[in-house]
């Protein structure tokens, strides 16, 4: 799965990317420093990875991962090509969800690129150009739908729908903001509309503003914004957090104390992002390796099972399972089973967050 990190020029998309990955992406205060996308896949953080690795100390551990993609500053424009206009764009349309930093500091060394800091203003310069996107799109398929209806009146459905995004869409509601029915939902689908895609808003705070961040007046303004959108923010500032990204994990820890945080920014984004997509992670455990397999939300046995290898979902028989609440509460799988914890579960069995599983098959 992908996220796609979006914001103005000089926002501090590249500085946070070079933070989650380690990648080195050039940083620079200019526009466009990043002009292809930069590309990195980072490990979910899950206490419960680690806390099985010490249980059976196996040889190899692996976490689930998120792929985060840095993508060009936009303009104003960007949706009639100015500026790097019909790349951005088209990376966009190749992540999963949008994760879109917003300045919230100020700082006269650090150029922005309409003259001053307004997070809302800047927000809404991204989505309109995105709804811009999305209009033409829609404009299209009504085109083409209109045409069909002189065949087969089922397109008037369709037409309706198309008519009511386009509407909200002119008055600058996302379509992820609307509400569907299955039948409609199908339809959208096929649109690959750029405002359907799920998205978190990351306020970009200074490290003087870390005390009380949620007082501060324009991250209230920027969750304020989100929320009528459905949408989530992370606070976070980024300098601190490249900073913390460059130390091990004792010094992190104690950095961490020191500015009263429990857990980085980063870390909150990425497991933000993962459940952004409505995913989530059932465990394998053993000597040979301990790991996290990610599925999306709702994911049945068979199909769980098809992530470890499309033989085992060919083959399935029963899920043996067991929660990781039990299993660390009991100690060792041996007790969770003297305990009657170890659970049987069929085909029709709906996959739980945090499911330690050991499938059984024929094939």
């Amino acid at each position: 799965m992908k996220i796609g990190i979006v914001g103005l020029p000089n926002v501090g998309k590249s500085t946070m990317f070079n933070s989650i990955t380690k990648a080195g992406a050039e940083c620079a205060n200019y526009p466009f420093c990043t002009i292809e996308p930069n590309v990195g896949v980072v490990p979910v953080p899950d206490e419960r990875i680690d806390n099985l690795a010490k249980m059976y100390n196996p040889q190899k551990v692996t976490h689930a991962v998120v792929e985060f993609v840095d993508i060009a500053g936009l303009v104003k424009g960007a949706s009639k090509g100015e500026g790097l206009g019909n790349k951005f764009l088209s990376h966009i349309r190749e992540v999963d969800a949008i994760c879109q930093v917003v300045r919230c500091f100020e700082d006269s060394n650090v150029v922005h690129v309409d003259g001053s800091v307004d997070p809302i203003r800047d927000i809404e310069t991204i989505n309109l150009e995105l709804i811009f996107a999305d209009i033409e799109t829609v404009d299209k398929r009504i085109d083409k739908a209109k045409k069909s209806l002189k065949a087969d009146k089922k397109f008037q459905f369709e037409i309706d729908l198309l008519e009511k995004i386009k509407k909200n869409l002119e008055d600058g509601i996302p379509a992820r903001a609307l509400e569907y029915s299955e039948e409609e939902k199908e339809i959208v689908k096929d649109l690959f509309l750029l405002t359907t895609k799920p998205i978190i808003y990351i306020a970009n705070i200074s490290e003087s503003q870390l005390e009380m961040p949620d007082r501060e007046e324009m991250v209230i303004k920027v969750k304020n914004y989100a929320k009528n959108e459905g949408a989530d923010v992370v606070t976070l500032c980024v300098k601190i957090e490249e900073e913390l990204s460059g130390l091990d994990d004792n010094d992190k820890i104690e950095m961490l104390e020191a500015l009263g945080l429990e857990e980085s920014g980063l870390d909150k984004l990425i497991k933000k992002s993962y459940d952004l997509l409505g995913l989530m992670s059932f465990l394998t455990a053993g000597e040979p390796e301990v790991r996290a397999w990610t599925i999306k939300k709702g994911t049945k046995a068979p199909e769980a099972a098809g992530k470890i290898h499309s033989d085992i979902q060919r083959g399935f028989i029963k899920a043996e399972v067991v929660s990781y609440d039990d299993l660390m509460k009991e100690g060792s799988m041996v007790a969770a089973r003297e305990k009657g914890l170890v659970r049987s579960e069929g085909k029709e069995y709906i996959m739980q967050d945090g499911d330690i599983v050991l499938f059984k098959f024929n094939v």
